[in-house]
C-alpha cells in the first residue's frame, strides 16, 4: 500500500510512553461494554468466553478489571521518539486519509458535516471515557468520547497469530473503527443500542452483528477510494479480505476448539465480514452499506 506520501493527521493522542495509559475521559472502571470492542477484541474475549463456558460480558469486566490503571497524580509526557516511528507515521497516515474520504463521503450520505475523530495511541493499558481497556481486547471505538484506541502492537498479533499481514490489513482495522465512528455521528449506533435493550440476547446479538457488518462495510468505502486514489498495490484487497476472514465469529470458534454457534455471533461470520468489506470496496458508496435491510 502507497501510505508513505499521504499527509500525517494532527488528530492524534500517543500516550504509549505514559505508564498504565495516562487519563482519559471521564469514565472510571467497570470496563467497556462488549458492544463497543473493535474487531480485535471479539478475538480474545470470545476465544476464553468459548474455553471457559462463561459470557462474554463476565469475561470482559474480569479483563477490564484486572487492567485498571493505578491513579497517578502527574501523567508522563510522551516522548518525541515515540511519536515519530514507522507504526505511528502509517496510524497517522490512514486517519488522515479516512479524514478526507469521510469529509466528503458523510455529508453526501448524511447532509451534515463529518467531526474528525481522535486517535489514541496506546501501550498495554487505556483508560477512556468508556472505561479501562486493556490491549487483549484490540482496537475499540468508544462512542461517549468519539474517540478510537489502539495499541500498534496489535498489528504484529493480527499478522503473526491471525495471518493477516500487510499494510492494507492494518489500515482496514483502523478504517472499521473509524466506520463505527460514522455510525455514531449518524445516529446509527445509537438507535441500534436503544433497541438491544427492548429484545432477547439472541435478538440482541442479531443486531450486533448487523452493525460489525456495516461498520466492515464502510470501511470498504474507504478503501474504495484508496483505490481511486491508486494508494493500493496488488495483492492489498486479498490482505484486507484475510483479516475480515480471521476474525469472523465462526472462524474464532472454531479456533477455540468449538462448534460454530450462529446465535453467539457478533461480529458476524468470516464469510459475511468478507462479503461487507468487498460490497463497499465495489460500490464506494454508504447506500449500499445497509446491513439492516437483510434479514
Amino acid at each position: 500500500m502507497r501510505w508513505q506520501d499521504l499527509r500525517r493527521s494532527d488528530n492524534v493522542d500517543d500516550r504509549r510512553d505514559e505508564d498504565g495509559g495516562g487519563s482519559g475521559g471521564s469514565g472510571g472502571g467497570g470496563g467497556l461494554p462488549i458492544g463497543q470492542l473493535g474487531i480485535g477484541g471479539v478475538v480474545i474475549v470470545g476465544i476464553i468466553s468459548l474455553l471457559l463456558g462463561q459470557n462474554p460480558l463476565q469475561v470482559l469486566g474480569l479483563i477490564a478489571n484486572h487492567s485498571a490503571p493505578a491513579h497517578r497524580s502527574q501523567p508522563a509526557q510522551p516522548k518525541a521518539a515515540a511519536r515519530d516511528d514507522s507504526a505511528s507515521q502509517f496510524a497517522r497516515a490512514i486517519l488522515a486519509s479516512t479524514e478526507d474520504v469521510w469529509s466528503k463521503a458523510y455529508p453526501e450520505a448524511f447532509g451534515n458535516a463529518y467531526k474528525k475523530p481522535t486517535l489514541v495511541l496506546f501501550r498495554g493499558q487505556v483508560k477512556s471515557a468508556c472505561g479501562s481497556a486493556s490491549s487483549a481486547m484490540g482496537p475499540f471505538y468508544c462512542s461517549a468520547d468519539q474517540q478510537v484506541y489502539i495499541d500498534l502492537s496489535f498489528y504484529d498479533e493480527l499478522a503473526k497469530r491471525y495471518g493477516a499481514p500487510g499494510d492494507f490489513a492494518n489500515a482496514y482495522v483502523l478504517a472499521h473503527e473509524i466506520g463505527h465512528h460514522v455510525q455514531n455521528l449518524s445516529g446509527i449506533s445509537g438507535k441500534v443500542h436503544q433497541k438491544q435493550q427492548q429484545v432477547s440476547k439472541k435478538q440482541a446479538n442479531a443486531l450486533s452483528v448487523k452493525l460489525e457488518l456495516q461498520a466492515d462495510c464502510l470501511a470498504g468505502v474507504w478503501g474504495y477510494y484508496a483505490a481511486q486514489n491508486k494508494l493500493l498495490e496488488p495483492g492489498d484487497v486479498e490482505a484486507g479480505l484475510a483479516a475480515a476472514n480471521a476474525i469472523g465469529d465462526d472462524t474464532l470458534q472454531r479456533g477455540a476448539g468449538q462448534a460454530v454457534t450462529p446465535d453467539a455471533f457478533t461480529h458476524g461470520s468470516s464469510e459475511q465480514r468478507m462479503h461487507w468489506f468487498k460490497q463497499g470496496l465495489t460500490s464506494g458508496s454508504v447506500s449500499s452499506c445497509n446491513t439492516f435491510a437483510n434479514k
